[in-house]
């Protein structure tokens, strides 16, 4: 039961950070090739890191086609149908909070499968979560997300240390990961639509 939640958090993840970094490369323009290139980078670089981490090799995004038919498949609906998607920005603000749910918390999953203690569990379910954002960021030649807007690590970081306790307090994985998977897509679409954030650093002279 475990495999199969994990098989539906990963591809369903892959799908819906795919779809953002294609997004994001019809923004900068680029050809179907770098939008195919963005949309894998996105979807699968959180699980490839998780995975190589844990030992979990060859790691699951490139032992297994189907995360590249994921990929492929979100990458040319963007690219296909890019006025569509574009004219609804709060559509995709929703597929990243809800991508991020689903990697925080089957980041967290697979961890603890793989013998972590708690605390770097959670770490990794956070880590899993945010990779293909920083990634997508990066190779469009932004500052990441994560590192200079709202509630992003700290969405996936609560959501993946619920998974944490309830294995702890001995709790079925399901009810855990569908508890934690709803607090951080909470949490992450109510910073998006208030302004949520943590306190910035200022420049010196107290300039904000």
């Amino acid at each position: 039961m475990t495999h199969i939640l994990l098989a539906v958090l990963d591809l369903g993840g892959t799908f819906v950070f795919a779809v953002s970094g294609a997004v994001a490369a019809v923004k900068y323009r680029l050809d179907i090739f770098g939008v195919m290139v963005l949309a894998f980078a996105a979807g699968n670089v959180g699980g490839i890191t998780r995975d190589l981490l844990i030992g979990a090799v060859p790691p699951a995004a490139i032992s297994s086609l189907n995360y590249l038919g994921v990929s492929v498949l979100a990458g040319l609906i963007v690219f296909f149908r890019d006025p569509v998607v574009m004219r609804h920005n709060n559509t995709v603000l929703w597929f990243d909070a809800v991508g991020l749910a689903f990697f925080a918390v089957a980041g967290a999953e697979k961890a603890l499968l793989h013998g972590l203690n708690p605390v770097m569990a959670a770490l990794l379910g956070m880590l899993t979560g945010i990779g293909g954002g920083m990634l997508r960021d990066v190779l469009v030649m932004q500052i990441p997300t994560v590192l200079r807007s709202d509630l992003y690590a700290l969405a996936a970081l609560v959501g993946a240390a619920i998974v944490v306790g309830g294995q702890a307090l001995g709790i079925h994985a399901v009810p855990t990961a569908i508890v934690g998977g709803l607090a951080c897509f909470a949490l992450r679409y109510m910073a998006i639509r208030h302004g949520w954030h943590l306190p910035h650093a200022r420049r010196s002279g107290g300039e904000a």
